[in-house]
């Protein structure tokens, strides 16, 4: 019996709160969406203080909507916002407030999806 092929996914991790870097694995993202691919946006280091309420609301650079929106669309595709609980603790945030949507995972989550992963983009 031949084994069933597991369609691959591309992996986008955001490791900063930069402005100037908020952009590209949301756009990538809803991009590979378009074009028929899995994609998956996992959140770990700075980058979670873009997902508290209000954060993303206030980054808006270029011609581009704001980050909210673009974490907003990137939602509503039903492309994956996973979010590194170490990282959650790093910050010192026992508990906080993420925008809706988003799922916060264990940092061995984001091993396992680097190994099964077609392709993995950092920023």
């Amino acid at each position: 019996m031949k084994k069933e092929k597991q369609k691959k996914f591309l992996l986008y991790v955001q490791t900063t709160d930069a402005p100037e870097k908020q952009y590209s694995p949301l756009v990538l993202a809803q991009t590979a969406k378009a074009m028929n691919i899995e994609a998956k946006v996992y959140y770990l280091g700075t980058g979670l203080r873009i997902l508290k309420p209000g954060a993303a609301d206030q980054i808006k650079l270029g011609s581009f909507p704001s980050v909210k929106e673009m974490i907003d669309q990137t939602l509503k595709a039903g492309i994956e916002i996973l979010v590194c609980e170490a990282s959650k603790r790093m910050l010192g945030w026992e508990k906080v407030e993420l925008i809706p949507g988003v799922k916060i995972v264990g940092a061995a989550t984001l091993n396992d999806l680097v190994l099964d992963a077609g392709g993995t983009m950092w920023f």
